[in-house]
């Protein structure tokens, strides 16, 4: 079977195949908790209101990387090394999707241009997160060793992309609607190609570990162009539209601890 449930259920009960899973994941999570402290740290002083929002969801990124390398070491695994090509945070940077780590390292105060980069690009890429954790929850949520923080991430990412949503229209209402629009289609044309590489990379790995023969990768890749090709036909469109969501101030308060996981 080639269903989204019995591939990960797969990945799942093989050691070896679990630990690439949770590597990549925790690597890019980490990643994100520390460009988000970076730019609540550069916030313009125009916009110091929503440093504690950008710090909180820093908070949150963070807490991801430590949920996925607890989840290896119930195991009594170590966290690997994550081969670049699925590398998913680094590729988007390198394409020059959100803002860049040189810039981030700096101690220059961001222009409100920069911030309006950063949430186009968060809004977009929690799109995808939101996406996949919903699909996870569909079919693991009650599961025993991995349902409790699916769950928990889930919701944190449906806060994530609330933020985004409500965060760039107060920018739209301030006159900047154009330049949101641009970076939006910008950051989605991009992201949905280096989604596509790095899928088809993960898979490869996941092959070698799990022994797949020739014809299966080959029809899991062609389903992970499928999906590419209807992106980027128009799929890509709701990564760039914006409404009020029903989550107000969804990242307003601390965030929250899992001293399960920690």
């Amino acid at each position: 079977m080639l269903s989204a449930r019995s591939l990960f259920q797969e990945i799942l009960d093989n050691d070896e195949s679990f630990r690439l899973f949770c590597s990549i994941a925790a690597s890019g999570e980490s990643q994100g908790g520390w460009e988000n402290g970076r730019i609540a740290a550069l916030v313009p002083e125009t916009r110091r209101d929503l440093a504690p929002r950008i710090a909180r969801h820093g908070a949150d990124e963070d807490k991801h990387g430590r949920i996925f390398r607890a989840l290896l070491k119930k195991r009594g695994l170590e966290p690997c090394e994550v081969p670049q090509e699925t590398d998913y945070t680094m590729l988007l940077e390198r394409h020059g999707i959100g803002l860049a780590h040189e810039k981030l390292r700096a101690d220059e105060r961001l222009t409100e241009r920069d911030i309006i980069t950063y949430l186009a690009h968060s809004r977009v890429t929690e799109q995808r997160a939101a996406d996949q954790m919903a699909l996870l929850s569909r079919h693991f949520a009650d599961h025993p060793e991995i349902g409790r923080a699916v769950r928990m991430i889930s919701d944190d990412e449906d806060n994530h992309l609330a933020y985004c949503h409500e965060e760039l229209l107060r920018f739209a209402r301030a006159g900047h609607g154009r330049a949101i629009q641009r970076a939006l289609r910008e950051a989605a044309h991009v992201e949905i190609r280096v989604h596509r590489d790095v899928a088809l990379a993960v898979m490869e790995h996941m092959g070698r570990i799990l022994r797949w023969s020739p014809t299966r990768v080959r029809l899991l890749a062609s389903g992970i162009h499928t999906v590419h090709a209807y992106e980027r036909l128009g799929g890509w469109r709701r990564m760039v539209g914006l409404r009020m969501p029903e989550r107000r101030d969804a990242l307003g308060g601390p965030a929250t601890p899992a001293p399960e996981f920690a």
